[in-house]
């Protein structure tokens, strides 16, 4: 299994990188992980990731700057079916359009917009940082699989996804209201929650992920 970790200048991808490699190693997978980007190697991988920090209009201009790299991840993930996983800004990057600095097109692959964190609770502040608990849709993703309800995972953001179909939340948390802390359909799926950073949890859904079969 070639598993591709897109590099466009953003993301935390040495994190990304041996998050997967002890992934791949624990579970005695046969699997080479690889940071790249090259546009021939993620349009030809068995499966990929795409990470993201930032502004969601920073990241999209950052992927168009790599020479090949939107018409690879839209030849391997939608018409060759291989498993994607984004993060952070790489689940955001999933929907219609983001609104953080100006409205920007996202890939139109999840129907939703992604839009700032609104709080009912004025004093919890933004960005939304650090540890939370997750609560899953049911049934539930085999990507999701094995976690228990109350799972702690670790967030850094300021915008949010809102799907248009409520099936396509996977997984939610709570913060002055309810987020996408995960979304996914057909071949998707993406945490805005960093599996890189959250230890057991992360380790748990990134095994999953290398193990499903859309």
């Amino acid at each position: 299994m070639n598993v591709a970790i897109v590099d466009y200048g953003s993301g935390n991808l040495r994190s990304a990188q041996k998050a997967f490699e002890r992934a791949v190693a624990e579970a005695g997978l046969d699997a080479a992980v690889h940071v790249t980007a090259d546009a021939d190697a993620v349009a030809t991988a068995d499966r990929v990731v795409l990470p993201g920090v930032g502004a969601f209009a920073d990241c999209r201009a950052g992927l168009e700057r790599v020479p090949g790299m939107t018409d690879a991840l839209a030849e391997a993930v939608r018409a060759k079916g291989r498993p994607f996983l984004g993060i952070c800004v790489g689940m955001q990057l999933m929907a219609d359009r983001g609104l953080e600095h100006g409205e920007t097109p996202g890939f139109g692959w999840v129907p939703g917009s992604v839009d700032a964190l609104e709080p009912s609770d004025k004093t919890l502040k933004i960005p939304h940082m650090g540890w939370n608990e997750l609560t899953f849709s049911e049934p539930r993703h085999p990507v999701l699989a094995g976690l228990e309800p109350g799972a702690h995972a670790y967030f850094v953001h300021s915008y949010g996804f809102r799907p248009a179909d409520p099936a396509d939340r996977l997984a939610a948390a709570d913060y002055g209201g309810p987020l996408s802390a995960a979304v996914g359909r057909d071949n998707l799926v993406g945490t805005q929650f960093h599996p890189e950073k959250s230890q057991a949890t992360g380790l748990r859904l990134i095994t999953n992920f290398l193990n499903w079969t859309p």
